[in-house]
């Protein structure tokens, strides 16, 4: 709140008073998408299914399950399946957001922003020698 003051009410025999206040608002930032899992190339996952199967099948064959805690049981996991992962299928890398801009429509659109900036440029001299002319 920065500034808050009454001012008087209509001329009835009532107690209502109005309010005025100036308030100044901040929006909180809301931050998305922190920590983006790495994404897969599942087309070559499911094209390489046996092989994924025998190695994680080895891997998780390797790890001693003595620990009774969960927590590392499931990290022990997690790792195995990440590797195998890793190792045989690759990651997709980010698809644009818009695939259907080409690279010609983009060359396309800086030719006409270069016209747009010359004709202005004419547009403006034309003016100047107009001005001075008078």
């Amino acid at each position: 709140m920065k500034d808050v003051q009454t001012l008087p009410g209509a001329d009835t025999d009532s107690d209502h008073s109005l309010l005025v206040a100036k308030v100044c608002a901040s929006l909180k930032k809301i931050i998305r998408f922190q920590n983006s899992r790495p994404r897969w190339d599942l087309e070559k996952l499911y094209a390489q299914r046996q092989r994924v199967q025998d190695t994680l099948e080895e891997k998780l064959g390797a790890i001693e399950c003595e620990s009774e805690n969960a927590e590392v049981q499931w990290k022990n996991i997690r790792e195995c399946v990440l590797d195998t992962i890793s190792d045989l299928v690759i990651r997709v890398e980010k698809r644009a957001r818009k695939p259907w801009i080409t690279q010609e429509m983009i060359s396309k659109m800086d030719e006409r922003r270069k016209l747009n900036y010359k004709c202005i440029l004419l547009q403006t001299s034309f003016i100047d020698r107009n001005v001075t002319n008078l």
